[in-house]
């Protein structure tokens, strides 16, 4: 059964950007075999993808991606995303894009639906993966955790999740980094208790886990 994954990097407190939208604690952190190993084989489930404004941004001017459209399917073939945004933004040429806004559940359908049994991979920022949980739509949250403190940042999901919402499926590491995967236990349908639905656009950064390129997670 397909799957909606949130697969991310962050650090040991909780962070996926530093406190200036900034990844170069994560760079600094260094490659892995194993991490890239993981994320290949993660990668290999994934049918569709979504990500929000500022990581979509982020991406596009990091890797120079107007003037190099080529490095996107490189990275992705031809895996459709879903990009959320409440701004018109600059389309990678080449791309198999879409631009939305608005509640997730009908997106989700729609990256169901091209995913073709395939899982869904939310690569971020954590705002727009806690609004996938807040309709009861995350099934699984997948850490690459990095050897940093942060103390303050982009939360990883600020979203209250308990420990009965969270089952720990696997643990693992190499020599630097540390993954872990937990199930979520939906709760379809509805907002948690005293939670309104998110106005305006995703605005957390999400960070990408890719083999072999600067944007690593």
């Amino acid at each position: 059964m397909a799957k909606t994954q949130y697969y991310t990097a962050t650090s040991i407190d909780g962070f996926i950007a530093d406190r200036d939208n900034s990844l170069d604690w994560l760079f600094q952190a260094g490659q892995s075999a194993g991490k890239e190993d993981r994320f290949g084989a993660f990668f290999a489930g994934v049918g569709a993808m979504a990500m929000g404004a500022k990581t979509y941004e982020w991406v596009v001017e990091h890797e120079h991606l107007l003037e190099e459209p080529a490095r996107w399917q490189q990275w992705y073939g031809l895996v459709p995303c879903w990009v959320f945004s409440h701004r018109r933004l600059p389309a990678v040429p080449g791309a198999d894009l879409v631009f939305a806004c608005g509640d997730v559940r009908g997106v989700h359908d729609e990256m169901t639906a091209a995913a073709g049994g395939r899982n869904l991979w939310l690569v971020g920022g954590g705002d727009l993966a806690g609004q996938f949980a807040d309709q009861g739509l995350l099934d699984e949250i997948l850490l690459g955790v990095a050897p940093v403190m942060l103390g303050e940042g982009t939360a990883l999901l600020p979203r209250r999740l308990l420990a009965s919402q969270l089952t720990l499926a696997t643990v693992g590491h190499d020599e630097r980094f540390v993954y872990l995967a937990y199930q979520v236990t939906r709760r379809e349908g509805s907002l948690p208790a005293g939670r309104m639905p998110p106005a305006g656009e995703p605005s957390s950064l999400g960070v990408l886990l890719v083999r072999s390129t600067p944007l690593i997670g």
